[in-house]
């Protein structure tokens, strides 16, 4: 973390979707979908459990992070949050922001060594492993309530006949390949003991207004929808039968993803878990100062109204960042499972995924600002932004 505004995953505390971001030509999402066109069986098991990770977890990340080293960063939403807290102004590293985040985006970014750090849900790191894209995640939010704030609702077209989830047998759902919103599509199935047989999976790109347009317009009878999209649609077209209901599942994962590469870098490594440090700071600090962000990220950065950026700060709920990764690293491997198990692809150890050298950071850095006095100074020299 998005339609006019925020459809996420985002991507915990940040608007839906982490979806700031155009459509991709469809040819592109494809070549970044297919992982069976790109890497073989070999290669996906080589690449799980490789003495490179060993090597990885064993080294050491340097004490601090040198001012001279430069991070690409793709998380336009905490980029924002950086500047509205003030944090971004302590950064003790150099920072060149791109406009760009999810998944699709990232991973080419990626392929392209353009860029260090992404904001993305846990789908896209999924499909870079299957597709040969060796990357890690080095950090993790989630929402302390998230059946009470889940990141989507189930949209539901005009006239469709869907009251609940075992509705769906038969009914045309928006799927977006290799995104949060196809992985939770998935997701609902097995929970209404449905496979992919039993409905019409129509692929669309998750983006701005996409898919509520797709309901209104009766091109898909169901499809997930977040953000102010979920406050939208049933005000638009609720007169006609247009509504959302509740899917029952727990959606709210969402990371700093960042190629093997970058972290396997001692200076980049050193940089990213300041980032990280501050990143943490800033969720807190967007969800205790609900005025500042309204009209700092939503009104003025996003475009909304108070009356939605007001609804958003509600519906995305208190953030969760968790000292442990256990619970996560459990949730992910089952949507590893139910991925492998849908698209035929090799079930692999989720853990993998993740550098656990940066899992306490987070936690840590928000622990230690509890015990600090209020401090608005902070280096001013460092963190120098390159546009």
């Amino acid at each position: 973390m998005p339609s006019p505004a925020l459809p996420r995953p985002s991507t915990a505390f940040r608007p839906p979707g982490r979806s700031r971001r155009t459509a991709l030509p469809v040819a592109l999402l494809i070549a970044l979908t297919a992982p069976a066109l790109l890497v073989s069986c070999a290669q996906q098991e080589g690449s799980s459990g490789s003495a490179s990770d060993a090597q990885l977890a064993k080294s050491k990340i340097p004490a601090k992070a040198s001012p001279k080293t430069t991070l690409t960063i793709g998380a336009p939403e905490d980029h924002v949050l950086l500047k509205l807290s003030g944090e971004i102004r302590k950064l003790p590293f150099k920072v060149k922001w791109a406009n760009i985040s999810g998944g699709p985006q990232c991973s080419e970014a990626f392929r392209a060594h353009s860029l260090d750090v992404c904001s993305s849900a846990e789908i896209p790191s999924i499909h870079a492993h299957w597709t040969g894209l060796d990357t890690k995640l080095v950090a993790a939010e989630f929402r302390k309530d998230p059946k009470k704030n889940p990141i989507y609702r189930l949209g539901i077209a005009p006239g469709a006949g869907i009251d609940s989830l075992k509705d769906l047998q038969g009914k045309k759902i928006a799927y977006s390949p290799g995104q949060a919103q196809g992985a939770l599509v998935l997701r609902i199935l097995a929970k209404a003991d449905l496979s992919k047989e039993d409905v019409q999976l129509v692929e669309l790109p998750s983006t701005g207004d996409v898919y509520p347009t797709a309901l209104g317009e009766h091109q898909v009878d169901a499809a997930p929808l977040g953000g102010v999209n979920i406050k939208r649609y049933p005000a638009k077209y609720g007169k006609d039968g247009g509504k959302t209901i509740p899917h029952g599942l727990r959606d709210d994962p969402s990371h700093l993803w960042t190629p093997t590469d970058t972290v396997a870098d001692p200076k980049k490594a050193a940089a990213i878990r300041e980032f990280v440090k501050f990143w943490a700071r800033a969720q807190v600090w967007a969800y205790k100062h609900p005025e500042e962000w309204i009209e700092g990220y939503a009104v003025k950065d996003q475009g909304l109204s108070r009356e939605d950026g007001a609804y958003l700060h509600k519906h995305n709920g208190e953030p969760d960042i968790p000292a442990s990764w256990d619970p996560a690293i459990r949730r992910q491997q089952k949507t590893v499972d139910l991925l492998a198990r849908e698209t035929g692809q090799e079930k692999f150890d989720a853990e993998t995924l993740f550098d656990r050298r940066f899992e306490p950071v987070a936690a840590d850095a928000l622990k230690a600002a509890e015990k600090q006095p209020k401090d608005d100074s902070g280096p001013r020299a460092a963190g120098k932004e390159k546009p």
